[in-house]
């Protein structure tokens, strides 16, 4: 008499759903380990961890606070995670302004300096991947796309007072990371900045570019006419960029009221 076939068991498997909190909690790794890298090659002491896990944990506090009921995906989300990671590259750099004397020329090496670009070219360059990433995982989302957004703005902000900081270009290079923000306090003082503005590819690509120069004026080897050519023509694009949009808002909104 054959003995029956033993119905093959399913493996094991121990692996538990990623949670939010869980998802925030590992971005603590890449986040110190790029801090303390930034350490030693700018010769940075070690509290310069400090100031970067700070402004990740109420980054991780505002993410968990505002991540919808029902969210597509285990924990934040795989795109979202991509984005979480990028900004453990971005908030290192973000606190090296308040380090200010250290980045003039000649208070830290152009070792230094490379490394500050090649951190600031690495997260430009991910930021092409999150959005294929939540596509493909069908995972997309508004809160996601707002996540992506505030993150690039903030970059923006940071690489244009790291130029500014650098002592190659005047202070007015701020305007680069700052007139988003402006136009985001000018909507509370006029609604109709608040419209919703329909994806552009002009935006888009502007607002690489803004990236890109900012990353190359702090290369070493641009010197400081050069690199303040570079930023003025960038900040006359994005200006053109904001008249733009705030002139299709307006429009929309005439439109709408007659």
């Amino acid at each position: 008499m054959s003995q029956p076939t033993p119905t093959p068991r399913s493996p094991i498997r121990n692996d538990k759903p990623s949670s939010p909190l869980g998802d925030v909690a590992l971005g603590l790794i890449p986040l110190v380990a790029v801090s303390l890298a930034t350490c030693w090659m700018l010769a940075l002491p070690t509290s310069h961890t400090l100031l970067s896990v700070v402004p990740y944990a109420a980054l991780g506090a505002l993410l968990l606070a505002k991540l919808p009921p029902g969210h597509p995906g285990r924990g934040l989300g795989p795109a979202n995670r991509l984005t979480l990671a990028r900004a453990a590259l971005v908030l290192p750099l973000a606190v090296l302004p308040l380090r200010a004397p250290s980045l003039v020329p000649g208070g830290i090496t152009q070792t230094g300096y490379w490394w500050i670009v090649a951190l600031s070219a690495l997260a430009l360059a991910l930021d092409g991947l999150d959005g294929p990433l939540a596509r493909r995982t069908g995972t997309e989302s508004r809160f996601g796309a707002r996540f992506d957004m505030e993150l690039d703005a903030f970059l923006l902000l940071a690489l244009s007072a790291l130029v500014w900081r650098s002592a190659k270009v005047g202070s007015w290079v701020l305007l680069i990371g700052g007139l988003r923000y402006f136009f985001v306090l000018a909507g509370r003082l006029w609604p109709t900045l608040q419209g919703a503005l329909p994806p552009s590819r002009r935006r888009n690509v502007i607002c690489a570019v803004q990236g890109v120069v900012l990353v190359s004026c702090l290369a070493p080897v641009i010197p400081p006419t050069l690199a303040t050519t570079f930023a003025a023509s960038a900040l006359l694009l994005l200006v053109y960029s904001f008249v733009v949009d705030t002139w299709s808002l307006a429009r929309d909104a005439t439109r709408s009221t007659t």
